[in-house]
């Protein structure tokens, strides 16, 4: 074998020295500045260098959300309606329809809407905006885009969101597989207000929850009342034309439905006709846990599922 010149090996040594190396590349940390956006329901680009740490939220489902993701000390305040849970209760409130000059004096760097809130308070949203704060616009319609949605929200604080959305989606799947195995299934109408006697929108929330609860929906096709919209037109001469198909009723509670009691729903003209009017088979259930994109949806899914069928699902208990 031929060796080389040993004056050719010490020309290769000082090339090797002089030759600049690559440093291994730094592994991303939670605490590294890492230039992220998004785009918001309103089609607004938000973008930041790193996760927001005093947000201002001005609807509930947004503060909940940030608690149960183990982001709520970066809350520094809610709107009246964000009362759970007992932390969100306690933070300074801010209103929509008041004076924005409060919200811009706490010095947010980051405040939490949904377009509802744009649509009919826009100068009080002009004005936190042009003060210089980032205004994110966030509302999922359909159960399709709860897992974006939580997404997003997980994104702006700089936590994750994979682990509760497993842990969510598992649930929902044991209760799903329990109702799949039941052959009598009961038939639902599902009321979202008195006013025209409306329902779930295909697709909403309450109307996923049903399915899921294994409860056939006597309202599949019902239409939205606007595009995108949760709350679909039914009709109360439509809903009587079925009364004796329905076995089951449910009535969701809050702002957009005052009805509480079965009497109530009783006296309404022709209601005691429906079979599960006339029946008793009627469901209170808080509107928030039913219609409202939280990860307390599983407990509204669960309440119906009991009351659909009491013999296969436990009661989860009140709304907490």
């Amino acid at each position: 074998m031929l060796k080389a010149p040993a004056h050719f090996l010490l020309i290769l040594l000082c090339l090797s020295s002089c030759v600049k190396r690559k440093p291994p590349e730094v592994p991303d940390t939670p605490g590294r500045s890492q230039s992220e956006s998004l785009t918001d329901d309103e089609g607004r680009t938000v973008s930041f260098d790193k996760p927001f740490a005093r947000i201002i939220s001005l609807y509930s489902a947004h503060t909940e959300n940030l608690f149960a993701l183990g982001a709520g000390s970066k809350l520094i305040g809610g709107h009246s309606t964000c009362d759970y849970p007992a932390e969100a209760a306690a933070l300074p409130v801010f209103e929509y329809s008041g004076d924005p000059e409060y919200v811009i004096a706490a010095a947010p760097d980051l405040v939490l809407i949904r377009p509802f809130i744009r649509r009919h308070n826009p100068a009080y949203i002009d004005a936190l905006e042009k003060a210089g704060i980032p205004v994110v616009s966030l509302y999922p319609e359909t159960f399709g885009d709860f897992d974006g949605y939580i997404g997003r929200l997980a994104l702006l604080a700089g936590v994750e969101a994979e682990a509760a959305l497993a842990a969510f989606h598992s649930e929902l799947q044991g209760v799903r597989s329990a109702a799949s195995l039941i052959r009598e299934r009961r038939t639902v109408f599902f009321e979202t207000t008195e006013r025209e006697t409306r329902t779930a929108a295909p697709q909403s929330l309450p109307a996923v929850a049903i399915e899921i609860s294994g409860g056939l929906n006597v309202a599949p096709d019902a239409r939205p009342v606007s595009p995108l919209s949760s709350i679909a037109s039914y009709g109360t001469e439509r809903l009587l034309a079925q009364a004796e198909k329905i076995d089951a009723y449910i009535v969701q509670t809050g702002a957009m439905n005052p009805t509480k009691t079965l009497d109530a729903l009783r006296r309404r003209a022709g209601f005691s006709g429906i079979k599960a009017v006339r029946d008793g088979n009627v469901l209170f259930i808080e509107e928030r846990i039913v219609s409202s994109p939280i990860f307390r949806y599983l407990q509204g899914v669960k309440t119906i599922a009991h009351f659909l069928y009491p013999d296969e699902f436990k009661n989860p208990g009140p709304a907490r």
